[in-house]
């Protein structure tokens, strides 16, 4: 199977002025409003999606990035090594509604490692979950607030979603899994 893209450059920036729209209609005080990006491309897609409510609602908000590694469920499956990346949260996360945000929801345990994680730092008064991209096939009863684009895919299948930060172009593509990406 040949790798489809689905969504181009262009297509991608609309989606996140529309998520960062949808986080601005339902979080009525913007001041108590944190993002939270997931290493790795959950933090870039943080930045613009930060960018983008500033540009809408002329109000500075926060941003702080998550290093899950620790909190997953499947690190002795994975990982011989883990690499451990560096969790910045420059706020106090109590009180706060910290919007949560990453590429992909899949099965549901990187958002349920995050939501720990974030804990371990404080008590929000709300966790919201925002995702480029929900491919389905949950293993945990989650689901996302804010999604760019509902992908339904085949457990063969592989969700990528590029950032330029990272892999050189803004897309989103998927292929079979085993196949380069």
């Amino acid at each position: 199977m040949e790798e489809r893209k689905l969504v181009d450059e262009q297509t991608m920036r609309r989606m996140l002025a529309r998520l960062a729209h949808e986080i601005i209609e339902r979080n009525e005080d913007i001041t108590q409003l944190y993002l939270v990006g997931i290493r790795r491309r959950g933090v870039p897609l943080a930045r613009r999606i930060r960018a983008n409510i500033e540009a809408f609602s002329d109000m500075q908000v926060e941003l702080g990035e998550l290093d899950i590694t620790l909190y997953r469920d499947d690190l002795e499956e994975r990982f011989d090594m883990p690499q451990l990346n560096q969790t910045l949260i420059p706020f106090d996360v109590n009180g706060k509604v910290i919007v949560l945000v990453d590429d992909v929801l899949y099965t549901g345990r990187t958002a349920r490692a995050a939501m720990d994680a974030l804990i371990e730092l404080g008590r929000p008064a709300a966790i919201q979950l925002c995702v480029a991209v929900d491919r389905g096939h949950r293993e945990l009863p989650i689901s996302a607030n804010y999604v760019g684009k509902n992908i339904p895919t085949s457990r063969e299948e592989f969700v990528s979603v590029r950032v330029e930060e990272i892999d050189g172009c803004n897309e989103i593509a998927v292929n079979r899994r085993g196949e380069s990406h």
